[in-house]
């Protein structure tokens, strides 16, 4: 994999980063109050609003992971799209006006609009910097994956990049200069991934691999001198390992003979070796490459968009799915395989190759996903303080409606985006959250170049959302109205940015610790978290008059403390970290239980405990 500092690539992407810190310094003048820091004053038109919603919302999961998994998964990709859009329903017609007539600056508010329980205040503060932080982690993934490709640096140094340009533009301006920043980004992303979907559709589909696309060789055993013979314990394959030009190579056994494989080795002195060599002499290629195309083509040319899924259902292509990794020790080295594999097109547009719906965990795994992803938008915090950021309520029913718009088309693109990724050859294995990205590149520097920084900017948007909500939970809720500490808004403005630092800090150190997990799937924990802790709540607050503070309360600490025991001791998070022993459980979704058991537990609790209710006011 090529990854060479591109120097039009270092330009642009400084040029976009200096505006982006020069707009925050701009607007940190009129971030003086906290109405301002936390809230942009309530000024902010429905229009620009709207696209910022969708700056917010199109974060690092949204373009680079479900592209990086539609290139990798196919359709099943997609599948995020569909819940991430459908989400916005309920934002539209159930959360857009109540949580602007009920709430100030945080989410908190809405909730505790007529109780003033220092139950809700607490619960929904920690639930505030939970869903944060677990949302901040693929975001910080996919910061750290960019910086590689465009700037020829260590992930590490990506992670901790974006957390100081963010930390500074939420400590300078908050949410005013973060909405601008989103509004930015959110309309780049949308006209720059149309232009790169034209582009795709203009190539065509072609069974010619690009020069930096990996063609697996394929030879006789017989003729191959073998140094070692591994079966897989896990999958049942054969692997050998031979040597060529002084460096060891792993091939898969097909009967009698040996195909090439791509792999990472980590060896025991703690060096990453890509194909048995470091990754600057650039043995470690690109995949993805159509083996077939119908009847008998070997290139399309510039296609229609109906003409070109028809043309991908109808072909082969030849693919590193997950499931074909393989990994093994050789010698005290941890080597990881990947194996290609041919699939047909039309089963690449149907669900099935991430969730394995037919037997019955894959099917509770993909239910408790969507659900997450349907009641998870309308509870992310930093999407719910943007209401606080127009005037009226009417304007927030509009915002909520350009967003819808905006969100929509841009998971269309996804689909060009991500099966061009797959079918031109352009797939970094080792971390599928750069398809995009690398598609871009496959066409011109100054597009990847283009694409990099908007992504870049995508990631500095939904951090400083992110960042905003979680200061505004610790200043606001937790020391302001649950601790008691009484502060001017010049104080607590400086509570929020301390706070903004620290967060900061952790969602650094958080996306280096899970560097090279997809990020779509990641914010599918952030989403289920939301979805356990908040909805039951907002939903319930809204539509039962029998539910009273300690019901909310209780149903927040319940669903949150569920949806996170569940996520921590699943089989995934198991592989990420390699630990040792069998997982309690197989579920890597938590909705499926944490939700219902949320909107249980309110519903119990407030029964419990009607007498708190006397002398309330309803809420209209």
């Amino acid at each position: 994999m090529n990854y060479v500092a591109n120097p039009i690539a270092i330009a642009i992407f400084l040029s976009f980063v200096g505006f982006v810190l020069g707009m925050s310094f701009y607007f940190a003048r009129k971030a003086k109050s906290a109405a301002g820091y936390f809230a942009a004053g309530g000024t902010i038109h429905w229009f620009v609003n709207g696209i910022a919603f969708a700056g917010d919302y199109l974060s690092a999961a949204s373009f680079l992971g479900i592209c990086g998994m539609i290139a990798t998964m196919g359709y099943d990709g997609f599948l995020y799209s569909i819940g991430y859009l459908a989400g916005w329903i309920v934002a539209l017609f159930v959360v857009a006006e109540p949580m602007k007539r009920l709430g100030k600056y945080t989410f908190t508010d809405a909730l505790d609009s007529k109780f003033n329980s220092k139950g809700i205040q607490l619960m929904a503060a920690i639930s505030t910097l939970a869903v944060s932080i677990f949302y901040l982690i693929p975001q910080m993934v996919g910061a750290g994956s960019l910086i590689t490709p465009l700037l020829g640096l260590p992930q590490w140094i990506g992670v901790v990049m974006v957390g100081a340009i963010v930390i500074t533009i939420v400590a300078t301006a908050g949410m005013t200069s973060t909405t601008y920043v989103q509004f930015l980004k959110g309309g780049l992303l949308i006209i720059f991934s149309t232009v790169l979907s034209i582009a795709v559709l203009n190539k065509g589909l072609s069974t010619e691999p690009r020069e930096q696309t990996f063609s697996p060789r394929i030879v006789p055993a017989a003729t191959a001198d073998i140094k070692a013979e591994v079966v897989s314990e896990k999958s049942g394959q054969t692997f050998v390992k031979l040597e060529e030009e002084g460096l060891f190579t792993w091939w898969i056994k097909q009967d009698d003979m040996l195909e090439e494989t791509q792999f990472i080795t980590k060896t025991a002195a703690g060096e990453t070796l890509y194909n048995g060599a470091p990754k600057a002499d650039n043995r470690f290629k690109s995949v993805g490459l159509v083996a077939k195309l119908p009847d008998g083509q070997t290139k399309t040319g510039p296609v229609g968009v109906f003409k070109y899924f028809a043309t991908v259902q109808g072909s082969e292509i030849i693919r590193y799915p997950k499931g074909r990794i393989a990994k093994i020790e050789d010698s005290g080295d941890h080597v990881e395989i990947f194996c290609p594999a041919i699939a047909k097109g039309e089963d690449l547009m149907v669900p099935g190759q991430k969730f394995k719906i037919k037997d019955g965990i894959g099917k509770l795994n993909f239910i408790s996903l969507m659900l997450a992803l349907f009641f998870g938008t309308a509870s992310l915090p930093h999407i719910l303080i943007r209401y606080y950021t127009v005037p009226s309520q009417r304007d927030a029913r509009k915002s909520t409606i350009v967003a819808i718009g905006s969100i929509g088309f841009f998971y269309v693109l996804t689909l060009f985006m991500g099966l061009g990724a797959m079918t031109l050859g352009v797939i970094d294995v080792g971390d599928g959250n750069m398809s995009a990205p690398l598609l871009a590149k496959a066409f011109s520097s100054v597009l990847f170049a283009i694409i990099s920084a908007i992504a870049f900017a995508t990631v500095l948007g939904t951090v400083s959302g992110l960042i905003v909500a979680a200061s505004g939970a610790v200043a606001h809720d937790l020391m302001d109205n649950f601790m008691n500490i009484k502060m001017t808004d010049q104080s607590k403005v400086k509570a929020g940015k301390i706070a903004a630092f620290g967060v900061g800090i952790i969602a650094i150190i958080l996306g280096i610790l899970f560097q090279g997990m997809n990020v779509s799937f990641l914010v599918g924990w952030a989403f289920a978290v939301a979805a356990s802790a908040n909805l039951p709540s907002i939903i319930m607050l809204l539509f039962w008059k029998k539910t009273t503070a300690k019901g909310i309360a209780w149903s927040i600490g319940v669903g949150m403390v569920s949806a996170l025991a569940i996520i921590l001791s699943s089989p995934d998070m198991y592989a990420q970290f390699g630990f040792k022993g069998t997982p309690f459980h197989s579920l890597n979704q938590p909705g499926i239980v944490s939700i219902p058991l949320s909107f249980i537990t309110l519903v119990i609790v407030s029964l419990m405990t009607q007498k708190d209710n006397e002398g309330l006011k309803d809420i209209d």
